[in-house]
């Protein structure tokens, strides 16, 4: 059918009066801009921007430049104050980042290693460190490096002591190139030379123990979550009858990744966390990415302990709340805030905390962490022998 257009007539008095009625609009609404949005930028989903008086760190950086015995450059002095009002807030969490370190974070965050090395993840315990983990089919695993090692040489250098960022550094290097590294294990010193490799740093994997599926998830990366439901799938075509997810020394990373790997178990309006602002009164419910929960009703247990955080308790809180899962192990870190990644001017990042969450059931668990259902501890020495009765508990049940 075709449209009969007809002609409109416009009043001209009419089109004059509405014209200035939007001009001085305008111009009152330019003239107090900043009084609109200081008293009412709550209240129309702007966030209140306040401006700060740096008078007195100016005075302070003329007095370092005239009197300092000693260089005083603009570009340390600026670094350094950025770094001291994140810090500030006494929130770990919160902190500024130049340029190269905030793109070495999320690389790590990532699991992407540009250097070659060996394969080994660590922690600094008791001032030594140690080795948390061998990676999969990386050289360290191959040579026979375990969980619990003390670090105590790298080629001839002591650096038992020694940071564990120091210590990372001291273990990459070109690939092809041998390291020799010296560990203590108990009280056995034990040598160990490996050719360094570029490293296959998967954030999952899996294992089998007769019929049950045994999925270790190291950290949340942006693949995780697919690359878990492809695990998951392998482990239902084998038809297993019990899931342990291994969540032990799991720091974190991205939410989404958290929430695509929920998806196994929980229907797609299930949410699986609840955030919280005091720059929004509304809380804001998260459910999962994905669909066919294909764990539903399997049998599952969840592994945690005192470095299972962040991503992991949401993961671990989830399950626990909504009953698909005994959870084993040790109560978990406590970290029950989120954070966003900010883009500078300058080409930092800052990285802060914008909101609280909690489980589905409403339950804040920062500070606090997850308690386990069966509680169980795997120690030093169980590590140093090879021994995992946390695992051995999950298998029994």
């Amino acid at each position: 059918m075709k449209t009969e257009w007809k002609p409109r007539k416009i009043n001209l008095s009419t089109s004059i009066i509405t014209s200035f009625i939007f001009l001085v609009v305008g111009f009152f609404v330019g003239s107090n801009w900043q009084f609109i949005i200081t008293n009412f930028s709550p209240y129309i989903g702007f966030r209140k921007s306040e401006q700060a008086n740096w008078d007195s760190l100016n005075e302070i950086y003329t007095e370092l430049k005239s009197f300092y015995d000693g260089e005083v450059t603009e570009e340390n002095a600026l670094t350094g104050a950025k770094r001291g009002i994140a810090a500030a807030l006494d929130d770990p969490y919160t902190t500024y980042l130049t340029a190269k370190e905030g793109n070495e974070f999320l690389s790590d965050l990532n699991g992407e290693i540009n250097e070659a090395g060996v394969g080994m993840e660590l922690t600094f315990r008791n001032n030594h460190t140690v080795v948390v983990r061998t990676l999969p089919d990386n050289p360290a695993r191959k040579a026979g490096i375990k969980p619990g090692d003390r670090i105590v040489k790298i080629g001839d250098e002591n650096v038992d002591g020694k940071t564990t960022e120091d210590v990372a550094k001291k273990l990459r290097g070109k690939a092809g190139d041998k390291v020799k590294v010296e560990i203590l294990r108990g009280a056995d010193t034990l040598t160990f030379e490996m050719t360094r490799e570029k490293i296959n740093n998967v954030s999952a994997d899996i294992s089998y123990s007769d019929k049950t599926a045994i999925i270790s998830v190291y950290r949340f990366a942006e693949d995780t979550g697919s690359l878990v439901r492809k695990l998951a799938e392998q482990a239902k075509a084998k038809q297993v009858d019990k899931v342990i997810l291994d969540l032990r020394n799991n720091g974190g990373g991205y939410v989404s990744a958290a929430g695509e790997m929920l998806s196994l178990w929980l229907n797609g309006g299930d949410k699986y966390m609840i955030e919280k602002s005091i720059h929004n009164d509304d809380k804001t419910d998260y459910v999962p990415r994905g669909k066919n929960p294909i764990f539903k009703d399997t049998k599952t247990i969840v592994l945690i302990n005192r470095s299972t955080a962040s991503a992991s308790e949401i993961v671990a809180g989830a399950l626990k709340d909504y009953q698909k899962a005994t959870i084993v192990g040790m109560t978990s870190f406590g970290k029950g805030v989120m954070q966003t990644m900010l883009n500078l001017s300058d080409g930092g990042k800052l990285k802060v905390t914008t909101a609280h969450w909690y489980t589905p059931n409403g339950s804040s668990i920062n500070k606090t962490g997850i308690k386990p259902d069966v509680e169980i501890d795997r120690t030093v020495q169980d590590i140093t022998e090879d021994k995992d009765p946390q695992l051995e508990k999950a298998k029994s049940l």
